[in-house]
C-alpha cells in the first residue's frame, strides 16, 4: 500500500501559487541497513534474499533517472556498519581481510551525499570507528554524541561533524540551474552512552535529541541553509514526550525550522498503518506534526523517498509541497556493479563463515525460545559461565555461586517469519555461531544479590502478555516487546506467572508495584533470599543498563570485563568440545493456567520439528497473512517431563 509506483505522485501544493521558478528536490534515504549489502544470508547460506543494499542501489538509479540526478540526494540514517558477517567478521581486524570496509565501499559506489551515526556504529569502539570512517567519500554526522559538552550543544566538542552544508544546483522550470544550500544534522539515541559504555565511558557524552536540534537548526539557518533535514536515528514514540527519549522523531518534528526528517532505529516503516493512531502522525500525507518524514524499515528492505516541491523566491527557496514514498527491495534485481565490486569481500566472508568448529548432535533453533526452556540459550549461557569461571578462578569471587544470563536474539517480530535461528544437527560452523550470537557484545562479570536477580527476571518477563485463565485465543507474547529482552538466567530455577501483570514497561518504568510474576526462585533447590550473593556472567549491553534493565555494572559490582566478543568465546567453547549435545536445562517454566490455551506466532520452519510441537501439546493453526506459523498451546505449554533434566548446575562449579 505504501510502496511507490514507478512514477511517484506529484507533490501537493501547500502554501499557495509559486511566485518564481520551481524545482523538485528528491531525497532518497536508507536506514538500519545493518550490513545487508548483498542478497546473501551468511548465517544460513541462503542466496537471493529479498532485501539488500544491492537491490536498493537499482532503485536509487531509477529514482535518480526519474528526478534528475542533479536534483537528488542520497542519505543514510545510521546502523550501516554492523549486522552481518560481511560487516562484523570480514571487516574486523584479525580476520585476514586487507581491503576497504565492504559497507563503506558499497556506499561510496552508490554515491551517498551524507550519513549519520546510529547506535550500532559504536559497537566496535571509537578508534576503529574513526579509522573506518576515513574511508568514506561522504560526510558522516553526529551532533549529540560528543567528546565534551559545552554550555550549549553548539559549543560542544564534537566527535564527528554535528552538521554539514551541501551546496547543490537544482534544475528549475525556467530552464536554469539555481544554487541551493541544504543543512543536514545527524542525531543518535542518547542511550548509546549506556549501551556501549564499555567503549564510550569517559570518552563520549550524549545529549537529548530534541535539545540538540533546537540549538543546531537555527544555527544552520543562520549559516544560510535554504532547507534543513534531520538524519535522526530515532523511532516514533506515541508519547508523552520526555527528556532523553530513545524514539523521539515525533517530538523532533515540533522543532521549528525542519523541512524533513529521515527517521529509523525501530526497524519499522513510516508511513504505514502501524502509526494510524499515533498522535501527530498523518500516514496519508506522511508527516509528523506537519513535517514530511520517512522511515525505511530494516536490513535494506526499503528505499525511502521524499520529494520536496520548491519555489525560488527572493532570499532563497520555499517548500510548497511534498510527496513521500517507500520503494520495496523485494523483487528488484541487484545492481551488478555492487556484486562485482564486493566479490572478493564476499568470497572472504564465505571462507570465514564456513569454517567448521564442532558438531551438534541435535538441532539448535529459536522458534520456541520465548515459550519454553531453550537448548540454544543454554549453550550460550554455558559458554559465558565457563569463560567467567576461568577469568575469576584465582580471585575471592571464585567462592560465590556462578550464574549466566542471556536472551534469544532472533525471535521473529519485526524481522519477519524468517528471523529465527535454525541450525540442523550436524557440522557446527562459524556462521552458525554468528547466528546464535549476532551482536558484538563483550562478556562482563557482576556481583549481584538475590533481590537484584528477582528484579532482573521480572524485567525479562515483560515479553509475555498478561493472560486471563480460561480464555482461549490470547496472545502469549507481547508484540511491542522485542525477544532480546527475555533474559534467561542459567543456574537458577523459577516459574513465570502470566496471570500477573508485568511489573515494568519497556522503558524500565515501574508500572505495577504490587505485581510479582517470578515465583519459586531457587538455587540448587534452596529458595533465593534477597541478601544472597552471586556472580553472574552477562553481556556488556545488559551490564550497563541496555533495555528495561538497570545498570548493575557500577558501584563496584563489575568484577570482570572482557574485550573479546561473546561470539568468539562461544566459538572457542564449542570448538574445545568437538561435539555438543544441546539440551534444555530446566531453568524456567510457565505457571499453570487451567483451561487456558494461548497463541504464539513463530517461524514456519518449526514444522520441521513436529516432535517439539507435540511435546508442547500445541495445535498448528496455519500461517497468518505475514507468513508466521500460529500455534495454540495449553498452559503450561512446556510439560514437566521435558524439564526433568536437572543439569542446570552443570554450569556452576561443584
Amino acid at each position: 500500500m505504501f510502496d511507490a509506483p514507478d512514477c511517484p505522485p506529484e507533490p501537493r501544493p501547500e502554501h499557495g501559487a509559486p511566485l518564481g521558478p520551481t524545482a523538485r528536490l528528491r531525497i532518497l534515504a536508507t536506514s538500519d541497513v545493518h550490513g545487508h549489502i548483498l542478497p546473501q544470508d551468511y548465517f544460513t547460506g541462503r542466496r537471493d534474499t529479498p532485501a539488500a543494499l544491492a537491490r536498493l542501489a537499482t532503485l536509487v538509479a531509477r529514482a535518480r533517472a526519474e528526478g534528475g540526478a542533479a536534483n537528488c540526494l542520497l542519505l543514510d540514517n545510521g546502523d550501516f556498519l554492523q549486522g552481518t558477517p560481511l560487516s562484523d567478521l570480514t571487516a574486523r581486524p584479525g580476520q585476514g581481510w586487507r581491503g576497504r570496509h565492504p559497507v563503506i565501499r558499497a556506499m561510496n559506489l552508490m554515491g551517498y551525499d551524507a550519513a549519520a551515526l546510529g547506535n550500532h556504529e559504536f559497537n566496535f569502539g571509537l578508534d576503529w570507528l574513526s579509522e573506518v570512517l576515513t574511508q568514506a567519500d561522504f560526510p558522516v554526522l553526529c551532533a549529540n554524541a560528543v567528546r565534551a559538552r559545552g554550555a550549549t550543544p553548539v559549543g560542544d566538542t564534537p566527535f564527528l561533524p554535528p552538521v554539514t552544508m551541501l551546496t547543490r544546483h537544482l534544475s528549475a522550470t525556467d530552464g536554469r540551474r539555481h544554487p541551493i544550500r541544504i543543512g543536514l544534522i545527524g542525531l543518535t539515541p542518547p542511550q548509546v552512552a549506556v549501551w556501549d559504555h564499555a567503549h564510550l565511558g569517559g570518552r563520549i557524552s550524549t545529549r537529548d535529541i530534541v535539545e540538540t536540534a533546537r540549538a543546531w537548526v537555527p544555527e544552520l539557518r543562520a549559516r544560510g541553509a535554504d532547507l534543513v533535514i534531520a538524519l535522526a536515528h530515532t523511532g516514533i514514540d506515541p508519547g508523552p514526550d520526555r527528556p532523553g527519549m530513545e524514539n523521539a522523531a515525533r517530538a523532533l518534528a515540533r522543532v521549528p525550522g525542519l523541512d524533513a526528517i529521515i527517521a529509523g532505529h525501530s526497524h519499522r516503516v513510516f508511513p504505514g498503518p502501524e502509526h494510524l493512531r499515533t498522535p501527530g502522525a498523518d500516514i496519508v500525507r506522511a508527516t509528523l506534526h506537519g513535517v514530511p518524514c520517512v522511515k525505511p524499515g530494516f536490513g535494506a528492505s526499503h528505499l525511502g523517498q521524499i520529494d520536496l516541491h520548491l519555489c525560488r523566491e527572493t532570499g532563497g527557496w520555499r517548500v510548497t509541497g511534498h510527496a513521500v514514498a517507500l520503494r520495496a527491495a523485494r523483487g528488484v534485481a541487484p545492481w551488478p556493479r555492487m556484486g562485482r565490486a564486493l566479490a572478493r569481500a564476499h568470497a572472504h566472508t564465505l571462507r570465514l563463515t564456513e569454517r567448521r568448529l564442532a558438531e551438534t548432535r541435535a538441532p539448535l533453533h529459536s522458534y520456541l525460545a520465548l515459550v519454553r526452556d531453550d537448548p540454544g540459550l543454554a549453550l550460550v549461557n554455558a559458554a559465558q559461565a565457563a569463560a567467567l569461571a576461568e577469568a575469576i578462578r584465582d580471585t575471592p569471587h571464585a567462592a560465590l555461586p556462578l550464574l549466566s544470563a542471556s536472551a534469544p536474539f532472533k525471535t521473529g517480530g519485526r524481522g519477519g517469519p524468517d528471523h529465527f535461528t535454525d541450525i540442523p544437527a550436524g557440522p557446527l560452523r562459524l556462521r552458525n555461531i554468528a547466528d546464535l550470537y549476532g551482536f558484538p557484545n563483550t562478556l562482563c562479570g557482576l556481583v549481584v544479590t538475590g533481590a537484584e536477580l528477582r528484579d532482573w527476571l521480572e524485567r525479562a518477563a515483560i515479553c509475555l502478555a498478561r493472560l486471563t485463565p480460561g480464555v482461549a485465543g490470547q496472545n502469549l507474547l507481547d508484540p511491542a516487546i522485542p525477544g532480546h529482552v527475555f533474559d534467561v538466567i542459567a543456574g537458577l530455577r523459577y516459574v513465570i506467572d502470566v496471570n500477573v501483570p508485568p511489573r515494568y514497561d519497556l522503558t524500565g518504568a515501574l508500572i505495577a508495584p504490587a505485581a510479582r510474576r517470578i515465583r519459586e526462585l531457587c538455587h540448587r533447590g534452596r529458595p533465593v533470599a534477597d541478601e544472597d550473593r552471586f556472580v553472574i556472567a552477562t553481556n556488556s549491553y545488559r551490564a550497563w543498563g541496555g533495555g528495561p534493565f538497570p545498570a548493575l555494572a557500577g558501584g563496584g559490582r563489575l568484577i570482570h570485563e572482557s574485550r573479546r566478543p561473546i561470539r568468539d568465546l562461544l566459538a572457542a567453547h564449542v570448538a574445545a568440545r568437538g561435539a555438543i549435545v544441546p539440551a534444555a536445562q530446566g531453568t524456567w517454566r510457565l505457571a499453570p493456567l487451567p483451561g487456558t490455551h494461548a497463541q504464539i506466532a513463530t517461524g514456519p520452519g518449526l514444522r520441521a520439528y513436529p516432535e517439539e510441537i507435540a511435546a508442547l501439546g500445541a495445535e498448528d493453526l496455519g500461517l497468518d497473512e505475514q507468513g508466521f506459523l500460529r500455534l495454540s498451546l495449553p498452559l503450561p505449554g512446556t510439560p514437566r517431563a521435558s524439564l526433568a533434566n536437572s543439569a542446570a548446575t552443570a554450569y556452576m562449579r561443584p
